[in-house]
């Protein structure tokens, strides 16, 4: 019931002096503002280079990479035949620990529809690649195991290749033909988009508001504006096999006994479960270490560095803001401390008629550290509401991908640090109204 009363009557001191009130609590305001937003801030960079890393293949994926011939091994080097079919084909006999296998041939090459001619990544896949890129069929279908054995001229293209070569950025030409390079490929499936909410708002206002059509004698620019996501959007796959023998003349099967020495441009594979995934690696390095006969040739490319340079990038961000947002905070406590210095000196013979009819020297310290209290949760309750009008004006201001996200754990701990702030700030002061002598406050003029 005492801790009811001090909060009324801190409540009643700040009515009391609401103009000296309002500047103490600005540096709390200023300070709580300045903490969340640096949580958000942090946590929109976090969640947008999870969403990244999730399309890129999540930690799960891991790349087989060619490297140079040690030193060691230079004498031997042909006996290895290099990064082949055969490599992921013993990894699908031999690596129960995986879960998909894609071998992958690429190139850029020009695709031409009509009169319109773009350069676009081309790569020649089986339909594994659909699971280790983390791709999704949104119309039509992926390329199939037929697709591959009949070396079919057929192709799935991004939505980046839709905008860039039909005049319908939203179309669905499914059965139409593109030509890539000088060869006719029949269009069976389109990825679906991806994009960052900020890509998403961006569009759908264009959409609304399309920009005015080009005036005669002028060129429209039908490239699209770089995202993170362009690399999976402005893509173009066809089958392994057509690919090896349209774009490289090679003979590439999906028979063990043929195309096994085909040289690959990618080899990418999918750990089936992130608890085993050291075991995982170390059964694709036993695999490859047969097949490469020895020569240590390859290496085993994994997220986890990316991922710890991600997470000490964050850890640095939320030191430098929170050094910022403490020395505000700090401010704000020193201002909430000098308040209530002036608030005793005025309240000296309040103070001495409250211990003279039996307040103890705990009950005056109490209440003057519940009223500071008070002053900076209310402070910390405004800084709430101007870290989210400071957020809006950021995004208004400069639109970047990774939109603030404000977590319910940050609002709590900015009010906690807050609250924390008022109560170290009241201690002094609390500690000196409760020393006070009642004979020589009653005195006090």
């Amino acid at each position: 019931m005492k801790i009811l009363m001090g909060i009324a009557e801190g409540f009643g001191e700040i009515r009391a002096h609401k103009f000296r009130s309002f500047l103490t609590m600005l540096g709390v305001v200023l300070g709580v503002a300045s903490l969340l937003a640096m949580f958000a801030l942090t946590a929109g960079i976090a969640k947008g280079y999870r969403e990244v890393m999730s399309q890129m293949g999540g930690l799960e994926r891991v790349k087989v990479r060619t490297e140079p011939v040690p030193s060691h091994q230079e004498s031997i080097r042909e006996l290895s035949p290099g990064r082949t079919y055969k490599d992921a084909q013993a990894l699908r006999r031999n690596a129960p620990l995986l879960s998909w296998i894609s071998p992958e041939l690429d190139t850029y090459l020009p695709v031409r529809r009509a009169d319109k001619t773009e350069s676009f990544q081309v790569i020649g896949v089986e339909e594994d690649y659909l699971h280790t890129e983390r791709h999704n069929v949104e119309h039509g279908r992926f390329l199939s195991d037929k697709d591959r054995w009949d070396h079919s001229r057929v192709c799935v293209i991004g939505r980046g290749v839709v905008e860039r070569l039909w005049d319908d950025p939203e179309g669905v030409p499914l059965g139409e033909s593109v030509r890539i390079g000088n060869e006719i490929f029949r269009v069976v499936g389109i990825f679906q988009r991806y994009e960052s909410d900020q890509d998403k708002k961006r569009r759908e206002l264009k959409a609304k508001h399309p920009p005015p059509p080009p005036q005669a004698g002028t060129r429209s620019r039908s490239r699209s504006r770089w995202s993170t996501f362009r690399f999976k959007n402005d893509v173009v796959v066809v089958p392994i096999t057509t690919f090896s023998t349209v774009f490289k003349n090679t003979k590439q099967a999906g028979t063990p006994e043929e195309g096994s020495e085909l040289k690959l441009d990618d080899l990418n594979v999918q750990v089936a479960d992130l608890e085993m995934f050291e075991e995982a690696l170390a059964q694709i390095r036993q695999v490859l270490m047969v097949t490469h006969r020895g020569i240590e040739d390859f290496s085993v490319e994994t997220r986890q560095e990316m991922f710890d340079e991600m997470n000490t990038s964050l850890r640095n961000l939320h030191m430098s803001f929170g050094l910022i947002a403490g020395i505000s905070l700090l401010v704000g406590g020193i201002g909430i401390m000098n308040i209530m210095l002036a608030s005793i000196s005025e309240r000296i013979r309040e103070i001495g008629i409250r211990r003279a009819v039996g307040a103890r020297s705990a009950d005056i310290f109490g209440q003057i550290v519940i009223e500071s209290t008070v002053l900076a949760a209310l402070g910390g309750v405004f800084g709430l509401g101007a870290a989210l009008g400071l957020m809006r004006v950021l995004e208004a201001m400069s639109p970047v991908q990774n939109r603030p996200v404000v977590e319910p754990s940050a609002v709590i701990m900015s009010l906690t640090f807050a609250v924390g702030v008022g109560v170290l700030a009241g201690l002094y002061p609390a500690w000196r109204a409760a020393k006070l002598s009642p004979i020589e406050a009653l005195r006090y003029e």
